[in-house]
C-alpha cells in the first residue's frame, strides 16, 4: 500500500539520524555537516548537487562544489541519502527514511515520491552464479494522479 511519509516526524528525526550515521562512520560532526543534514531534513523533495552547493555556499562561501558533491556521494554510500537519476534533471539526492524498508513511486513530472511497502525481493529470484545480495533499491517512475489530471504526458 502506498503512503506518504509523516513529514513532521521525518523533519524532527532525519537530521539527527544523518548525523548519527556520519559519526558511526568516523566523520567529525562539523558545523558544515550539521548544515548539510539540515538542508535535507528541511526539504521534502529532491535536491541536485548544485541545489545543495548553492545553499551551503550561501552560509560557507569558501566551500567547493567538489567537496559538497563528494560528501553527497559518501552519504549516499552510507545509506543516509538516496540518489535518483531523473532524465530531465540529472542526479538528485533525498534524505533516506531509515526507519523501515520500503520502495518508491516517483513522478517524473513533479518529482513527488510515494512510498510502498511491497518488496519484489521477497519473491524467489533465480539469480545466476550463487549471487549473494547485499542491498537493493527498487523505484518505479511514472506520472502521479495529480499530474495526469493536469494533462502531463510521459
Amino acid at each position: 500500500m502506498a503512503h506518504q511519509h509523516d513529514q513532521s516526524h521525518a523533519h524532527s528525526v532525519l537530521a539527527q539520524d544523518m548525523l548519527a550515521v556520519m559519526a558511526r562512520n568516523g566523520w567529525r560532526i562539523t558545523e558544515q555537516r550539521k548544515t548539510l543534514a539540515h538542508i535535507f531534513s528541511d526539504h521534502d523533495g529532491y535536491l541536485s548537487p548544485k541545489d545543495v552547493y548553492d545553499q551551503m555556499s550561501a552560509k560557507y562561501p569558501s566551500v567547493s562544489f567538489d567537496t559538497v558533491y563528494r560528501n553527497l556521494r559518501m552519504l549516499s554510500e552510507m545509506g543516509v541519502l538516496e540518489q535518483f537519476y531523473f532524465m530531465e534533471g540529472g542526479l538528485k539526492f533525498k534524505g533516506s527514511c531509515l526507519s523501515h524498508h520500503h520502495h518508491h513511486l516517483i513522478c517524473v513530472n513533479c518529482e513527488k515520491t510515494m512510498t510502498f511497502d511491497y518488496c519484489p525481493m521477497e519473491q524467489s529470484l533465480d539469480l545466476p552464479g550463487n549471487y549473494q545480495i547485499l542491498n537493493h533499491r527498487f523505484e518505479i517512475y511514472g506520472i502521479c494522479e495529480e499530474c495526469r489530471k493536469e494533462g502531463a504526458q510521459p
